[in-house]
């Protein structure tokens, strides 16, 4: 029995290295003066956050947690507990690199807002282009998300800059999917009945289909900030400082004590932020039902 028949031909290669190493290559050559522009623009955006996020005093965004989180569930059991958690990171010595993971955070989920809002929005009038970006938003979602720390690390640098675009592309698509989704499940009687009114395409998707879509797209960004928050860890990998990287420097060190705490940090960010936003959610779909 001939080898080909088990084993793969060896001589049937299909070669994307190169190309795709002389394409990035490329780009670092002759875009350089545009990916500078980009760096400058991000680690300009990034310092401003951080100026507003660093000098938030400590007892301040534990009282803004507890005011929210009752205001958004009438619930004073949580809005202690939530409360109570946001201290233990404090008390855990990790507030200063809770605020920088925080700012790469919001950096990150900003730019997905600005990108994948307009784009579901474009996206969801139209069957063709819905059908193109479909895929294009599956592969994102299912790529490795240590894959996108290559391109990024090699056109923007290393640090918090190329993390916040890496981020950027893995935590858009589901904003762009679920603004797509939840305006293409409006009514259609109440989108006819807006047009019978004299309402332009224009005017119906602002004043009609936007605000009926507001839970799903919430749903969205709170999917958004999550994949966010699940790339901290990973993009400490090529130098981001925060949380993540105290995770990695626990993995090196084999200090599990350190790792948990971090970790334990994250989560607790993530609880928190998901609750809120969850809220609003809740908050948008009463309102609708009103």
């Amino acid at each position: 029995m001939p080898d080909w028949f088990i084993e793969f031909p060896s001589k049937i290669n299909l070669n994307i290295k190169d190309p795709i190493d002389n394409f990035i290559d490329y780009l670092v050559r002759e875009w350089d003066p545009f990916f500078d522009a980009i760096t400058r623009f991000l680690r300009g955006l990034l310092n401003n956050i951080g100026f507003i996020v660093d000098r938030i005093p400590w007892w301040l965004l534990i009282v803004l947690v507890f005011v929210l989180t009752w205001r958004m569930s009438k619930n004073i059991g949580k809005a202690i507990l939530y409360s109570a958690l946001l201290f233990s990171i404090g008390a855990l010595g990790l507030w200063s690199l809770m605020n920088t993971t925080l700012t790469i955070i919001i950096a990150s989920v900003i730019i997905s807002i600005l990108i994948g809002f307009p784009v579901g929005v474009l996206v969801s009038s139209s069957d063709k282009l819905n059908s193109f970006v479909r895929p294009i938003l599956d592969t994102m979602q299912t790529m490795p998300t240590f894959v996108y720390l290559i391109p990024a690390a090699m056109l923007l640098g290393l640090g918090n800059v190329p993390a916040v675009i890496a981020t950027t592309v893995y935590a858009v698509p589901p904003l762009i999917r679920l603004t797509s989704h939840g305006i293409r499940q409006v009514d259609r009687e109440v989108i006819e009945a807006a047009i019978a009114f004299g309402s332009t395409k224009w005017q119906s998707l602002i004043k009609v289909k936007i605000p009926q879509a507001i839970p799903t797209i919430m749903t969205g960004i709170n999917q958004t900030i999550m994949m966010a928050i699940s790339m901290v860890v990973t993009c400490s990998m090529i130098g981001v400082t925060g949380l993540g990287q105290e995770v990695l420097i626990s993995i090196n060190r084999l200090e599990a004590g350190r790792g948990f705490s971090a970790g334990i940090s994250i989560v607790i960010i993530a609880i928190i932020i998901d609750r809120l936003t969850q809220g609003l959610v809740e908050k948008g779909e009463a309102a609708i039902e009103e």
